[in-house]
């Protein structure tokens, strides 16, 4: 699909140096393949899917028809999440030649908990409740936080070098013209919208470069060991909202959110830090993922 791949085509080098090998998160043995001669694996897929409209209508239906729907979620994003964490890692054990995995995880496996104390930041010795997820429907956390756990069981079991990054909300310019969930729903706040935004309450933010090259760090750093957690700024809505409406006056940015009752919490990222890391400012990734939704004519210029 050449469209669909087109802007990995596109890059600097891609002709010459990029090889695509076709594979299926739910095919065992299918990545054995693109991962067989590797030294280093990093993982980065996961489906998404939001706690949208689908846990209020829960509620109004009969049994069978929860039901019904607890088994779409497991087929469209918990078996995916899982089972292909694991199908990926099945063909690592297959390579002689591996070093380290990378997973992307994701904050939300630390942040989905009701114990916490707000006066402590939480770092990565945190994990989310896999009973409090499920009862607020909460399902991208749930697989990334279940697909985590196989994963350090797996590698442990396995004797594979296994390294998480725990990034938080992704800002920042988009390499694909078609935008994924994250991007549609940062491009709807900055046109007015919070239907898709109001959900978010208070969330980490993290600039998509720093994502990339975090991941790079902690699979060239031999030191680099666990999980680390990968974030810049923690912000309300309705602070992310002020700050953007003062930055760019001419974009309709919402001016308040709907209230939402969620924990206050921080993320301490000195694993990231210690290491000599620095985060960009959400000022940085804002101005870099607007000008990136105005080249490709998503936003009128700024």
């Amino acid at each position: 699909n050449e469209k669909k791949l087109a802007h990995l085509l596109s890059l600097e080098g891609a002709r010459e140096r990029l090889r695509l090998v076709k594979a299926d998160l739910m095919e065992e043995g299918s990545f054995d393949d693109a991962i067989m001669g590797c030294h280093g694996v990093f993982h980065t897929a996961s489906p998404v899917l939001k706690p949208s409209s689908d846990a209020k209508a829960c509620s109004h239906l009969t049994l069978y028809i929860y039901i019904y729907i607890l088994s779409s979620l497991h087929a469209e994003i918990l078996d995916p999440a899982i089972e292909g964490t694991l199908n990926v890692l099945r063909s690592c054990k297959k390579n002689p030649s591996l070093r380290r995995v990378i997973l992307t995880s994701s904050s939300s496996t630390v942040r989905v908990r009701d114990d916490f104390d707000p006066n402590i930041p939480l770092d990565e010795t945190f994990w989310s409740s896999v009973e409090l997820c499920e009862r607020l429907q909460l399902w991208y956390a749930l697989s990334k936080t279940l697909a985590e756990r196989a994963a350090w069981e797996f590698c442990n079991k396995n004797g594979i070098d296994l390294v998480t990054i725990l990034p938080s909300f992704l800002v920042g310019p988009s390499l694909p013209r078609d935008l994924c969930s994250t991007a549609s729903d940062v491009l709807g706040l900055l046109k007015g919208e919070t239907k898709k935004f109001h959900w978010h309450g208070r969330m980490g933010y993290v600039h998509i470069d720093d994502v990339a090259l975090c991941h790079i760090l902690v699979y060239e750093n031999e030191t680099a060991h666990g999980r680390y957690l990968c974030s810049s700024t923690v912000l309300n809505n309705d602070e992310l909202a002020s700050l953007l409406a003062e930055r760019y006056p001419s974009l309709p940015i919402p001016k308040r959110f709907e209230p939402l009752n969620r924990p206050y919490y921080e993320f301490n990222t000195s694993k990231f830090k210690s290491l000599g890391f620095k985060f960009k400012s959400i000022q940085e990734m804002f101005d870099d993922c607007i000008a990136s939704l105005v080249e490709q004519g998503h936003l009128r210029s700024v």
